[in-house]
């Protein structure tokens, strides 16, 4: 069946800058802002785009991230001319092979790809927060009857080694491409989001895997190769907000984001809206006595305490005079009494002892760089009493681990 476009979500990096996070979930499934969790973004914007046709390439620790798309109902992408597919790495006559890069990802998924014989191949990453009408970057990379068109946009210069950086003459057409340049040429940063035209895209594909020195990467080999052979190459200025949470300090700040009125980031926005496969959880309790300011709950939660400025996940507790404060607390997560959290996440099914004392506000916290969360790994049980101090971070077993 012809589809004019579809997308390919690459969902399967083990997010190791996430540490304990990601030990037993790829990344794109760890849960963020409360009722959603990472995936949820690429997945409803192509829905919002009228993108029905989305195959999800896993790799990494599926197993949870494969059940949580299930059919894809929650996305509406469960139509039967098209939906989301899970395309993990799978055994061919010449042996089974992992996704060695993201164009290999692309590669070995040239099947399905050409089941639907699109003119227009998506490729996204599963672990960016944002709003994007992919729709009108698609109307531009065919008006400029490019071969890639590559969205990007203006970071400070400072930060700007970080990305891979794009140079452009006056009508945004791409002249060069770094990736992670120590001087760059530019501040216009690939977002990791692409457009190809999918017959040109398929030959370079096939060159790339033929070629035994290349790295198999989208940034490091096929967008080099394609500027080099004189490719017509657009860059698409994206204006919104944008976040790559692929560490740990970017995830707490998105969720800090969604906090805040003037960052970007309404995720209460009907007009294009994150869907997510809901939780059967009761309603939320809140105690006579506790304080809830400037914070997102979500159901199944029991509230006793105090809780400010921080996202609570589904079925959290916190009990009677317990705090928790500029903190992320992922679903299932027990905060005894007298227990304080600051400026903190804490992994799935996590429980914080009483009185324990987890994280202190940067005022309190030694150091030039006077700030640090601390981290706490899913299924870790913090004891009765204990301290643990700004920037830690513990394991499943309580140990303090490096980052």
């Amino acid at each position: 069946m012809k589809k004019e476009c579809i997308a390919m979500l690459l969902a399967g990096g083990q997010g190791s800058r996430l540490y304990v996070l990601t030990s037993n979930v790829a990344k794109p499934a760890v849960p963020f802002g409360g009722k959603y969790r990472i995936i949820d973004f690429p997945l409803s914007n192509c829905t919002n785009s009228g993108i029905d046709t989305v195959g999800v390439l896993t790799q990494y620790r599926p197993l949870e991230l494969n059940s949580y798309i299930g059919s894809g109902q929650p996305w509406d992408l469960d139509g039967s001319t098209g939906g989301v597919h899970i395309l993990p790495p799978y055994q061919t006559a010449q042996g089974a092979s992992w996704f060695k890069g993201t164009a290999n990802a692309i590669y070995q998924n040239i099947g399905f790809v050409d089941l639907y014989d699109p003119d227009y191949v998506v490729i996204l990453s599963g672990d960016h927060i944002y709003k994007q009408d992919y729709s009108d970057m698609i109307r531009v990379h065919k008006q400029s009857n490019a071969v890639c068109t590559i969205s990007v946009m203006e970071v400070p210069w400072a930060e700007a080694p970080r990305f891979g950086i794009m140079s452009v003459d006056k009508d945004d057409n791409i002249t060069e491409f770094a990736e992670k340049p120590k001087q760059p040429k530019s501040n216009l940063a690939s977002m990791g989001i692409y457009v190809f035209s999918w017959k040109p895209l398929r030959k370079y594909l096939t060159d790339d895997e033929n070629d035994p020195n290349s790295q198999n990467d989208f940034g490091k080999n096929i967008i080099p190769a394609m500027l080099r052979d004189n490719q017509k190459m657009v860059a698409y200025r994206f204006k919104g907000y944008w976040k790559d949470v692929g560490t740990l300090e970017s995830l707490w700040d998105a969720n800090m984001d969604m906090l805040s009125e003037n960052s970007g980031l309404d995720v209460s926005d009907d007009s294009w809206p994150i869907y997510a496969r809901s939780v059967n959880s009761p309603p939320t309790w809140l105690a006579p006595d506790s304080h809830v300011t400037h914070s997102a709950i979500n159901r199944g939660s029991e509230i006793h305490g105090e809780v400010e400025n921080s996202v609570l996940s589904p079925n959290i507790k916190i009990g009677k005079g317990a705090k928790v404060a500029y903190s992320v607390l992922l679903p299932g997560v027990v905060v005894e009494d007298g227990a304080s959290v600051e400026y903190a996440i804490v992994g799935e099914n996590a429980k914080i002892g009483k009185n324990a004392k987890i994280g202190g506000r940067p005022e309190n916290q030694e150091g030039e760089n006077n700030f640090g969360l601390t981290v706490i790994a899913p299924e870790c049980v913090v004891e009765e009493g204990r301290v643990v101090a700004p920037k830690i971070m513990l394991d499943v077993n309580g140990k303090e681990v490096s980052r």
